[in-house]
This record gives C-alpha cells, sequence and structure tokens, in this order.
C-alpha cells in the first residue's frame, strides 16, 4: 500500500512537471519559481538538493575516523584566515588598482602587510605545513584566485616566483586550485558544516 502512494506521488510530480506547474515557494529568493504539488492545504515542493556525504565515525575505519578529525581542526583553525584574505582583497583591491604610480602601489601593499604581521604574525608561525596547504586551498576557494596569482597581482612576478620556491621546498604549492568535487570534497564539507553552524 505504502509503495503504491510512493508511485503515486512520484507520478503525479513527474506530470505536474512535464505540464510545466509551478509555485512560489516561501525562499529566500521569491523569483525562483519551482515545482510542487498541492495536497490539499499542503504545498509539497519539488527541488533538487546537494549532495550530502556522509563520513564514518566509528571504530571499524580508525584511519579515516582520525584523519577527518585532524582535517576538521585544521580547516576549523585556518578558514578564518582565508575569509579574512577574502574581506581583505574586497576592500584594497579597488584602492590598488586606482591607484597610477608603483610608488603609491607599493606604499599601499606595505601597509597592508604591516597590518596583518601585527594582528597574524604569531597565529601564523604556529600553522604546521599541512595547515599552510589547507589555507592555499581555502584562499583559492573564498577569492577566485590561487595565492601564486594574488602575489604576483600586487608583489609581482618575480616576488610570486620567489614565494613559490620556498612553498616547494615545504612540499607546498601556491599554484594549487580548489577542487571542491574532487580532491578538496572533505574540505568543502567541513566548510559547509561550519558555515552552517554544525561545527
Amino acid at each position: 500500500m505504502m509503495n503504491s502512494a510512493r508511485i503515486i506521488l512520484v507520478l503525479s510530480a513527474c506530470l505536474l512537471m512535464s505540464t510545466g506547474f509551478s509555485l512560489t515557494a516561501q525562499i529566500k529568493d521569491p523569483e525562483k519559481l519551482v515545482f510542487g504539488v498541492i495536497s490539499g492545504n499542503d504545498t509539497l515542493i519539488h527541488c533538487d538538493i546537494e549532495e550530502v556525504r556522509v563520513y564514518p565515525r566509528n571504530a571499524r575505519n580508525t584511519h579515516f575516523a582520525r584523519y577527518y578529525s585532524r582535517m576538521v581542526q585544521r580547516v576549523k583553525k585556518v578558514y578564518p584566515y582565508a575569509q579574512k584574505a577574502n574581506e581583505l582583497l574586497r576592500e584594497y583591491e579597488p584602492q590598488y588598482y586606482h591607484l597610477t604610480s608603483d610608488r603609491e602601489k607599493r606604499k599601499l601593499m606595505q601597509k597592508i602587510e604591516d597590518q596583518l604581521m601585527a594582528e597574524y604574525k604569531d597565529d601564523l608561525k604556529r600553522m604546521s605545513i599541512n595547515d599552510g596547504r589547507v589555507l592555499i586551498k581555502l584562499i583559492d576557494r573564498e577569492t577566485g584566485k590561487t595565492g601564486y596569482t594574488l602575489i604576483r597581482e600586487f608583489r609581482g612576478g618575480f616576488t610570486a616566483a620567489f614565494w613559490q620556491g620556498i612553498a616547494r621546498i615545504f612540499k607546498n604549492n601556491l599554484k594549487d586550485e580548489y577542487d571542491p568535487a574532487g580532491e578538496d570534497r572533505i574540505i568543502e564539507d567541513i566548510v559547509n558544516l561550519i558555515e552552517f553552524g554544525y561545527l
């Protein structure tokens, strides 16, 4: 009986979708139309949602559980710095590109660097190489630009190449891009949990 009710509901939803029936849902974006079914006084909305991945936290997979736990701590530690990088980029990028002389640009960059060092120097010293690797990825996620690109744009190609060389010594790469659907899937899931307030 339950299966036939489900089949009827699915077929009804498919029929409504194929005829183009749509309802405005009570969501943040009132202009977005979604498919739905009216059942009595209720409206059942059909909406695609993002995939939710569930990771094991039991004793049967202790290696992964330890890795995941360390990754959660690492992301929680460095994510605020990636957000700060994005905030500073939004604040200073228009000013930087508005300046005409290289001297003024260098002066602005020195001011930003001094401000960051005064505020975060001790925190950055306490970061591990793996923390730095995650931070590089999250900066790309937040700003849409790799660490190498940011340094090249604001400090020049020579400085970017110098810092890339230093990063490579420590087995990091400032040119690493963020891949939320692939290599960085676990980081993306953790960031989403942080943003939703679950972590």
